[in-house]
């Protein structure tokens, strides 16, 4: 582990005491504000927003132009975070923006200043990064919400999108649809366009109404932007309605979650281009949408078994749909790995998965983070609604080696959090050398 990892590590990654926007905004001032030059895309949502910024961040490449992307959490190396042109900052780099950004820390907490937070340090490290490589765009990912985000700092982007809305950090953020669309619909500012999912009126509402008050002309994406046309085991065929004329594009997933967020995609290429900003033609959008990767969401790591981040509720009833047709078409059951973080509506997302999918087996483990939920709860929670075997291990390497044993000819998924992912992605890096 670096020096700068273990720094990083050492940074309590829910802070009791975060800094504000104005002291953030004072951190940036003292790097030379770096945001102020950059061409910021900024992507707010409770799930898809990493999905979106890897089909947008695909397209512009397909048409020449240069990324950053910043985007979080990460599944194995914290230098997933930092995109450039797709890839990963390499660690020399990583080492050298850590420094610097050590420096201006020390700096702001001998002023005063709280600490940075994890999510903080890692947003200015960004900044830097993308003053250095100086990119033709930035697509900047919020963490938590969108109002009182550490990445809401930035003033003039040149277009807000809001992915799905639905109920998670509700602790945080409200515990209604409404509240917490409030709050991601807090990125959206005085006259910059908007791009967003209008698939759920409680969201949408409130989206329209910010957007409305805010002067920002709107691109909702509904599912009468698109339709499906065609779909096997490797992807999803649709058209999407653009300029009175439908696109046809391949999206390379069987995951039907990924069609709303595609279309996202192609629409704030759209925009892009509507508002003079960027040169995209429809090729760069099929293109860019063919070429486009997101680990970690229906991801096929072997034959018949995917990794899928669904660590919520709604983003395990989006999985569930596409589970089904999968199952329609195989006749196949599942065998199900399952890790969850305790503050998750984890009892809805196993209710959820029970009632629509047919499972023969199922595995629990344990993640290697204090946020893990107990396993005995999950195998209560499972073996009340469920009469098939339960088994639990105290860690992700047994649950899977197991997992993988005892799948048999079933539909294998391993899912419930993105640490889960995570982890199991280490595992089969480590395994692949």
């Amino acid at each position: 582990m670096t020096k700068a990892e273990q720094y990083l590590d050492s940074i309590p990654m829910w802070a009791t005491k975060k800094n504000g926007l104005a002291a953030i905004r004072d951190f940036l001032e003292e790097l030379g504000n770096p945001d102020e030059s950059m061409n910021i895309i900024h992507v707010a949502g409770t799930n898809g927003k990493g999905s979106v910024c890897s089909y947008l961040s695909s397209i512009l490449a397909a048409a020449g132009y240069k990324t950053a992307v910043f985007i979080s959490p990460h599944l194995v190396n914290v230098r997933e975070r930092f995109l450039i042109h797709g890839i990963p900052v390499s660690e020399k780099e990583f080492e050298q923006v850590f420094e610097e950004v050590k420096h201006l820390s020390d700096l702001m907490v001998s002023r005063g200043y709280e600490p940075p937070t994890y999510f903080e340090f890692l947003f200015y490290m960004f900044m830097v990064i993308g003053r250095k490589k100086n990119p033709d765009f930035v697509i900047l990912e919020t963490g938590l919400g969108g109002l009182l985000d550490t990445t809401n700092v930035v003033r003039s982007p040149l277009l807000s999108v809001i992915t799905s809305i639905s109920l998670d950090h509700m602790q945080y953020l409200g515990n209604t649809v409404k509240k917490i669309a409030s709050q991601k619909a807090g990125i959206i500012k005085n006259g910059v366009p908007v791009v967003y999912d209008a698939t759920c009126f409680k969201s949408s509402e409130v989206i329209e109404e910010r957007a409305n008050q805010l002067h920002c002309l709107t691109y909702p994406v509904s599912d009468k932007s698109y339709k499906l046309i065609a779909r096997d085991r490797k992807n999803l065929k649709i058209a999407v309605f653009l300029d009175n004329q439908e696109l046809e594009v391949s999206i390379p997933s069987t995951a039907d979650y990924q069609i709303i967020n595609g279309t996202l995609a192609i629409y704030a290429a759209k925009a892009l281009k509507n508002l003079g900003h960027a040169h995209i033609s429809f090729d760069n959008i099929v293109v860019g949408i063919e070429k486009s990767y997101w680990p970690g969401r229906m991801e096929e790591v072997l034959p018949e078994v995917w990794l899928d981040g669904a660590h919520n509720r709604g983003g395990m009833e989006a999985l569930t749909q596409t589970i089904r047709h999968m199952q329609q078409e195989t006749s196949k059951l599942v065998s199900l790995m399952f890790g969850v973080v305790s503050d998750k509506e984890y009892n809805k997302m196993i209710e959820n998965l029970c009632s629509h999918v047919a499972i023969g087996h199922v595995v629990i483990a344990h993640m290697d983070t204090d946020r893990s939920a107990e396993i005995k709860e999950l195998v209560k929670e499972f073996k009340d609604k469920l009469r098939c075997p339960v088994e639990a291990f105290d860690t992700v390497s047994e649950a899977w080696n197991y997992f993988l044993e005892t799948k048999g000819e079933n539909l294998g998924f391993c899912v419930g959090s993105l640490y889960l992912v995570g982890e199991v992605k280490a595992l089969l890096a480590r395994e692949n050398g």
